[in-house]
């Protein structure tokens, strides 16, 4: 069914076509998807000791205002991250901001945290209780004076609602946000956050999402600080404001963060990089290109204990999840794998 929307789809504006999907969950208007392989013993696995179906995830910047979480729960998704999300509401950058490289199977965005502000998204959750595993992704206002504290006031607002809080400091269209990558700063703005964790007397998993445009060193000084700081997850990783030499598409200079196909290897050879550091002291999410089996299958063997997609919806539709474990399952068995967790790391 959406092999033959896809053409009218793609049509329209991305950011509109976007919101029309947004609509379309929250209204129940995309048909119910059934989960024939529900429970299947080769996806259960657990995040911070709460039962997942399956290992794969639906990306913050998605469901950015946390209006179709439950939806996306409904069409497989093993878990899901909204946001990002900042203390205040803001509009974000100018339109166009989002563009569609068909034939590279990617976007490029320069959205820059449009979102309606924490309290809004709060009010949202607390009515709307989650039927799965929810990750709330927050970040600093673009016009703040205080970037440490913008990211206190979202764990204040949302540490009794979320399962696990992202701390996103990757997105290359907030200026300047990917300073917090440096190491004395990483390290400031997390023990800000572990403070701020026992003063609220707060459990929260934190995560910490990076972007794939760092170098061997800067890996190995974030390794160094998330594990200082016990931080349990780390996200690999995000939009790439770099990687166009081999895209096809006449918008592929468009400033902004790439994603999809072309940053599929790239996010691979990073999570294996930091696999190597880290030995699963911390777990990991792996993002960038996943919208197959083969593609899922590939992040594990890097170290990713999980996957999270956004752009493979966009081009393959919402039964992605399906046609993923389809494939996927298919790999594991050939392999005589009894849980996908058996394979993790092995090409790491």
């Amino acid at each position: 069914m959406f092999s033959n929307l896809r053409s009218l789809i793609f049509k329209l504006d991305p950011e509109v076509a976007h919101s029309l999907a947004i609509k379309s969950l929250k209204f129940n208007l995309v048909p119910n998807i059934l989960d024939k392989d529900k429970n299947n013993p080769l996806f259960v696995t657990k995040l911070f000791n709460k039962n997942l179906d399956n290992p794969i995830g639906m990306a913050a910047g998605f469901d950015k205002n946390a209006e179709v979480y439950n939806s996306l729960f409904r069409l497989g998704f093993g878990f899901v991250e909204v946001g990002t999300i900042t203390p205040l509401k803001q509009y974000g950058n100018t339109k166009p901001r989002v563009f569609r490289l068909i034939e590279d199977e990617a976007l490029i965005n320069r959205l820059g945290f449009n979102n309606l502000g924490s309290k809004n998204v709060f009010e949202r959750i607390k009515s709307n209780s989650q039927i799965g595993l929810l990750g709330i992704n927050i970040g600093p206002n673009k016009d703040t004076d205080n970037r440490l504290n913008d990211y206190i006031e979202c764990l204040k607002t949302f540490h009794e609602v979320a399962d696990y809080i992202t701390i996103n400091i990757s997105s290359p269209n907030t200026e300047n946000l990917r300073s917090f990558h440096e190491q004395t700063k990483l390290n400031e703005l997390l023990e800000i956050i572990e403070k701020e964790k026992k003063i609220l007397n707060s459990k929260i998993p934190i995560a910490v999402k990076v972007s794939p445009d760092i170098n061997d060193q800067e890996i190995k000084n974030i390794c160094e600080v998330l594990l200082s700081n016990n931080i349990e997850l780390i996200i690999i990783s995000n939009t790439s404001d770099t990687t166009r030499e081999s895209l096809n598409n006449v918008q592929r200079y468009q400033k902004g963060g790439l994603s999809g196909k072309p940053i599929e290897k790239k996010s691979t050879q990073l999570i294996s990089k930091f696999y190597k550091i880290l030995k699963g002291r911390i777990q990991i999410i792996g993002v960038g290109g996943v919208d197959s089996g083969k593609s899922a299958y590939e992040k594990f063997l890097a170290g990713a204990n999980y996957v999270q997609l956004y752009t493979g919806m966009v081009f393959r539709g919402p039964n992605i999840v399906n046609v993923i474990k389809k494939e996927l399952s298919e790999l594991l068995l050939k392999d005589g794998i009894k849980n996908y967790t058996e394979i993790i790391g092995k090409k790491g």
